[in-house]
């Protein structure tokens, strides 16, 4: 972050100094919210999380190294007190992006916004210093610790925005004001809590709403395939640019195709001109999120070729997410357990299936290892027994369902689909997919590991790939609580 005085910190959020000797100590460090992520010259940001109180770490971050804490009590060592900590952490980040006048761009989708801010990320550090989110911090405590991390040399602030309801990306915007937005995608992610596609395309078309007009420099980039997306441009006075497959997308692709490793490839098409794209991540879907980040890299100013090398060039930077893993004995995971919803299911099945084509030739099996997609509502079993039927229709060999009563609809649809002995299987729990696979397992099979975050099947994966792991290990630990 840039530097600033605890005194002018406190003027920004309107919080009262507590227990500080020198007013005029300067915050250098970085503003985090995990005490454990405390250095010199941090300003520790206490939350009262559901399973621990960030204030009850106050001493010791200040012990290693943090400068002050943003509290809303006085915790007895060097504090700026406010009322509501959340509020006073945007107001800081709104503050600091001012100050600095970096381009801010924000993305949101209901799709592929983490693979795509990666891309994005990847590509634009190539063109001058990037912050980017880590992970999907991507709500109102997560976007603005990303934010302030930005400092005078930052030439590209990279925002994800995520949404719950109608109104949280309007808030979000309005803490860092972004003059590129980005919108991927209008799918059913969360339509439960939204209630339908209109919704979802009302909260997700805030971002394009809350930039510049054209005149100011304000940019939207638009999913030309998505007709959703589409619609926005009538909804923002900023520059419209559309990316897709569309023929009129001015950001495009041609001749698409997968590499016999389900790689995707295809000829990159800008204004400026073409070139042709190879890329190191699984699956097709990846198409769409590369023309994204390339045409925002495009609008600000990237050669093309620069660009499509970029592309080429690009891996994960999350994990979880598609990483793709060969053990020593040729079985082959897929490790893509961070989240799940049913676009990026039927995507994850059909990269599978790309990917597991040269191994069926040689006798090896696809593995679709799935459990439940959260927040779906009314449509939760009309969905999971559609992915169960494509599960099917894909000639995937195996389909083990994981979990409750989602699980059981995945296996029913298969089933229902011409599913025959034991092509798919529900088990229990984690532990009992990881007992089946073993067990069945064989050099040359493919498997894929996917199910929304609260199932925690990041831990088959794990387990597969460690000969001694068990399935029961602990998922990873929740920072966000401190």
């Amino acid at each position: 972050m840039i530097s600033l005085s605890l005194a002018e910190i406190a003027s920004i959020v309107g919080g009262q100094q507590y227990d500080i000797p020198d007013e005029g100590r300067r915050v250098t460090g970085p503003v985090v919210a995990d005490s454990r992520a405390v250095g010199p010259g941090s300003l520790f940001v206490a939350f009262a999380g559901e399973r621990a109180d960030g204030h009850d770490f106050a001493r010791g971050a200040v012990e290693a190294g943090a400068v002050a804490v943003l509290a809303a009590r006085p915790v007895g060592v060097p504090a700026i007190v406010v009322d509501d900590v959340t509020a006073a952490l945007g107001a800081l980040a709104r503050a600091v992006v001012e100050r600095l006048g970096t381009t801010v761009v924000g993305l949101t989708g209901s799709a592929g916004k983490t693979s795509t801010k990666d891309l994005l990320a990847q590509l634009l550090q190539r063109h001058g210093p990037t912050v980017w989110p880590e992970g999907n911090l991507n709500n109102e405590i997560g976007l603005p610790l990303t934010a302030l991390r930005a400092d005078e040399t930052t030439r590209h602030l990279v925002l994800e925005m995520g949404a719950r309801g109608v109104g949280h990306i309007r808030y979000l915007a309005g803490l860092t004001p972004p003059k590129v937005g980005l919108v991927l995608n209008v799918g059913s992610a969360h339509i439960g809590e939204f209630g339908g596609r209109e919704q979802i395309a009302a909260a997700k078309g805030e971002l394009v709403e809350a930039l510049p007009s054209a005149a100011e420099g304000g940019i939207a980039v638009l999913n030309a395939d998505d007709p959703y997306v589409r619609a926005m441009a009538v909804r923002t006075t900023a520059r419209t640019v559309l990316f897709g497959e569309a023929a009129d997308a001015a950001v495009r692709a041609e001749n698409v195709r997968l590499t016999e490793l389900g790689q995707p490839a295809f000829t990159l098409h800008t204004p400026s001109g073409c070139s042709d794209v190879t890329m190191r991540l699984y699956g097709e879907h990846h198409v769409s999120n590369a023309l994204a980040a390339a045409a925002v890299a495009h609008e600000l100013g990237m050669p093309v070729d620069e660009i499509a090398s970029a592309l080429s060039e690009a891996g994960t930077l999350s994990r979880w997410r598609m990483e793709v893993t060969e053990r020593a004995d040729g079985v082959t995971v897929v490790n893509d357990a961070y989240n799940a919803n049913p676009e990026s299911m039927r995507a994850a099945l059909r990269a599978l299936v790309a990917m597991g084509a040269a191994a069926k030739a040689k006798g090896g099996r696809t593995w679709a290892v799935l459990g439940e997609m959260a927040e779906l509502g009314e449509e939760s079993l009309a969905e999971h027994d559609a992915v169960g039927r494509l599960v099917v229709r894909l000639n995937v060999s195996k389909l083990v369902a994981v979990g409750g009563a989602e699980a059981a609809w995945l296996d029913m649809g298969a089933k229902n689909e011409g599913s025959w002995g034991e092509e798919s299987v529900h088990v229990s729990d984690a532990r009992a997919a990881v007992d089946l696979l073993r067990s069945e397992l064989r050099p040359g099979d493919v498997v894929l590991v996917k199910a929304s975050r609260s199932v925690g099947l990041e831990r088959v994966a794990a387990a597969l790939l460690d000969n001694g792991g068990a399935a029961g290990a602990g998922a990873e630990g929740g920072a966000a609580s401190r």
